[in-house]
């Protein structure tokens, strides 16, 4: 990836996102994100809209199929990925250039609103299949730390988050002791 320009773009979403089939058998999502910055006016003490940014961006393979599944009109998304930029001659003889984004990782944005994350796997890692379960509920009240694919069926052997916490000192990041126990809230 050297040389390339990466981006990171929040905004809403103009449309839902459109699955299509390439000619090699690639699957393509398309959809565009809105980016409008907002400013403090402070002679009117009011917040403006500035010129909104318009990007169009493409997510491949099975992430095209999980933006498909999870993304829908107007949701605010967190993006990041690469800028590509693209020459082309339309019908009338004229060149045309436009610049795209190739979405390396997106997802909603939590500054508004909440989200439920479901995990899927298939034969190329953690996309389309079975959930691991409802998180809501943890299968020994602590979290997904101590669980194991035999608590929770649908959870892969290689599962990273089904690990225990090694027992060497200062590598137990995420066992109980690193979090400040609340009495009040039945999550600790």
């Amino acid at each position: 990836m050297a040389g390339e320009s990466v981006l990171t773009i929040v905004g809403n979403l103009t449309a839902d996102p459109e699955l299509r089939t390439t000619g090699g058998g690639a699957t393509v999502a398309s959809f565009t994100i809105a980016s409008t910055p907002r400013n403090w006016n402070r002679q009117t003490n009011q917040f403006e809209d500035g010129q909104a940014l318009f990007m169009r961006c493409s997510a491949w393979g099975d992430m095209a199929g999980h933006c498909v599944q999870s993304l829908k009109k107007g949701m605010r998304v967190i993006a990041t990925g690469r800028l590509k930029q693209h020459s082309y001659q339309t019908q009338d003889g004229s060149q045309r250039t436009v610049i795209d984004m190739t979405i390396d990782e997106i997802g909603p944005s939590l500054r508004y609103a909440t989200a439920q994350v479901t995990r899927v796997q298939s034969g190329r890692g953690y996309s389309g299949g079975s959930t691991y379960g409802d998180p809501a509920k943890p299968a020994n009240g602590q979290g997904w730390q101590n669980s194991s694919p035999a608590q929770n069926p649908g959870m892969p052997e290689d599962d990273p988050w089904a690990q225990t916490a090694p027992a060497s000192p200062g590598a137990t990041f995420g066992v109980s002791n690193d979090f400040p126990s609340n009495d009040s809230d039945p999550e600790f």
